[in-house]
């Protein structure tokens, strides 16, 4: 039953993955493209700015995949791999719990994908929300990538505990009174973590970089506006930008704001695509079929002369 089960679960994740991905194309691929043209002359303006002032430039990186190819096949493979190996955790969650609620099979898988969807997504978001391409600098994706997977364990940790406390307290404070105890302690432990753990823009690589162009001191790594640090102008592309003059704009917070948007749109999709997917799978898998009533045959009437 377990191999039944698990591949359930990852048929759901990956029915997930490919709507999901329909939706990215769809709304979140327009804006992903102003963050890339706004990326490309970002960099071009801090190349000549660096380069007016005597500084290093930094070299561009080579491009391994056209930016066709990152929207359509690595868009679609990185979704719809993430959905069918949520899809799969889905799965393993019900296997082990599923002898320790007395609920119906729909319902708990219901409830592990929603579980999901909190301590997986948007927990972690609260503290570090997804950004489009141009926001985040190159040095720091190891640091921000640990946080973000510290940022996943700790929700999924206080939610599971939220739980155990929650079925603690029921004797004695019933249902209603128990969820909300376990609720205000949740929200309590969550607001000292999210206090906790450093703001991006505080990493220790990022205030190290504060004296160079384009990376002014911010709670995050959204692109503040580029200006001339220096106390003397400076020439570049015909144009003389005086001390502290923006030299270009800071990121827009309209793109800014649709992006997270629409990504948590999409994965809020994804994981109720799952729980409702698999949770059907799960009942047509699991609830043995209902015998059919059988009808006692009638006698025939005499018919009449």
């Amino acid at each position: 039953m377990e191999i039944r089960v698990i591949l359930r679960g990852a048929l759901s994740g990956f029915v997930g993955g490919v709507l999901g991905f329909i939706f990215a194309r769809i709304f979140a691929e327009p804006v992903i493209d102003k963050a890339i043209d706004y990326e490309s002359g970002r960099d071009a303006v801090l190349a000549a700015l660096n380069h007016a002032a005597g500084r290093p430039v930094a070299p561009d990186g080579p491009e391994i995949f056209s930016r066709s190819i990152q929207s359509t096949i690595g868009t679609a493979t990185g979704i719809i791999a993430f959905s069918t190996a949520m899809g799969v955790l889905v799965a393993v969650a019900y296997l082990v719990l599923h002898g320790r609620f007395n609920v119906r099979p729909r319902n708990l898988a219901w409830m592990i994908a929603g579980f999901g969807f909190l301590g997986v997504y948007l927990l972690p978001f609260v503290k570090y929300p997804a950004n489009p391409p141009a926001i985040g600098h190159s040095f720091t994706i190891h640091t921000r990538g640990a946080l973000y997977l510290a940022m996943v364990a700790g929700s999924l940790i206080l939610l599971g505990l939220a739980v155990w406390l929650a079925r603690r307290l029921a004797p004695r404070f019933g249902t209603a009174g128990a969820v909300v105890l376990a609720t205000v302690a949740f929200l309590v432990v969550y607001s000292v973590l999210i206090g906790v753990l450093p703001s991006l823009g505080n990493l220790a690589a990022n205030v190290a970089h504060s004296d160079q162009f384009g990376y002014a001191r911010a709670a995050t790594e959204t692109p503040q506006p580029i200006t001339n640090i220096l106390s003397t102008p400076l020439h570049i592309n015909g144009k003389t930008i005086a001390p502290g003059q923006i030299a270009y704009p800071g990121f827009d917070a309209d793109v800014l704001w649709k992006f997270r948007w629409y990504s948590l749109i999409n994965q809020l999709l994804i994981w109720t695509v799952i729980g409702l997917v698999f949770g059907a799978l799960l009942d047509r898998c699991l609830t043995p079929p209902q015998p059919k009533a059988k009808t006692e045959p009638t006698e025939r009437e005499p018919a009449l002369s």
